[in-house]
């Protein structure tokens, strides 16, 4: 995809087709097309790294997840379960466009106080930012790299 940028994430096979002059892909989590934007592509992309090179089962990821935070209805844009159906991660994406700023980490912090993960990632296709959090210290430790799903699954 010319029009799309370079992302620091390994080139996944998408199916992208033309609707009435409007580009979708075809999303594997949801089962259906969705509009691809810049967003779209980095989730994409990411979601398809997870799954073939960090060992994320499908059946335990959802994009675009509703949460309810006080009154108001948000998405989270991919969170990641455990087998017993725990919330385990949440990860939000960026265009390429977007610095991840304090501003993006403020978002996936309120979303996490619905749903209590001990893992976060935020990713733009060009930085990737995982934490994991203590709840019992309260120490939110940055890593170096992507986990693996074992390695945030503990098994």
């Amino acid at each position: 995809m010319k029009d799309y940028p370079q992302l620091n994430l390994p080139m996944a096979q998408l199916k992208v087709r033309l609707t009435n002059g409007r580009a979708e892909v075809f999303d594997p989590l949801r089962g259906r097309f969705v509009a691809l934007t810049p967003e779209e592509w980095v989730r994409q992309h990411f979601t398809a790294y997870l799954i073939r090179d960090k060992h994320y089962p499908t059946t335990l990821m959802v994009n675009e997840m509703n949460i309810t935070l006080g009154n108001v209805s948000r998405r989270c844009d991919t969170v990641l379960f455990t087998p017993d159906r725990e919330p385990r991660m949440i990860i939000e994406y960026k265009a390429t466009s977007v610095p991840l700023t304090r501003k993006v980490f403020d978002q996936i912090t309120r979303y996490n106080m619905v749903l209590h993960t001990p893992w976060l990632c935020v990713s733009n296709g060009l930085q990737h930012v995982c934490c994991s959090v203590d709840y019992l210290s309260g120490a939110v430790n940055f890593l170096d790299h992507i986990p693996n799903y074992n390695e945030i699954t503990n098994q």
